[in-house]
């Protein structure tokens, strides 16, 4: 009975052990998965935000991309817009943030794929949008690219991907 109750142990301790060593390690995978939910998370907002909220919101968001971070966005049917550098993304943030009364940001559908040297990753991605008083969703393939740098995994370009129509 002692033997099976130490091998129980040892593997119950073993079980921690692993689950410890991923919750402090995480693969890069798991950061660049955290990083996009977290950055749908801050890029949606609800009505009634005020002003200082909404400043603040649009810092937070220009806080996960890159300095020369590079955004090419082309939506059939809409402009196109091309943002170079953190600060261009948070004044974009901040005016869609005045112009909608709320927006919904998700990314239901992610693939990650992690380069080899583990110092960057490309993430294609389904971006769906739902902004209040319109009716139906906007939904857009996307291409991020990461790179791993002093201050974690950060976004150094985005662009559409172009699907046959």
């Amino acid at each position: 009975m002692k033997v099976v109750l130490r091998l129980v142990l040892i593997a119950a301790l073993a079980a921690f052990g692993a689950w410890l060593w991923f919750v402090l390690f995480p693969s890069p995978e798991t950061i660049v998965r955290k990083q996009l939910a977290a950055l749908a998370r801050t890029a949606s907002f609800a009505p009634g935000e005020g002003n200082l909220a909404k400043l603040a919101a649009a810092d937070k968001l220009a806080g996960f991309f890159a300095t020369n971070v590079e955004v090419n966005i082309d939506v059939p049917g809409h402009l196109d817009h091309n943002f170079v550098g953190r600060d261009e993304i948070q004044q974009a943030a901040l005016g869609a943030r005045e112009s909608l009364a709320s927006l919904k940001i998700t990314f239901p559908d992610l693939n990650v794929t992690v380069a080899p040297d583990k110092q960057s990753a490309v993430v294609d991605v389904t971006v769906v949008a739902n902004a209040a008083g319109q009716s139906d969703s906007f939904v857009q393939q996307m291409k991020f690219t990461f790179q791993k740098t002093e201050d974690g995994w950060l976004i150094s370009r985005v662009e559409t991907v172009r699907t046959l129509s």
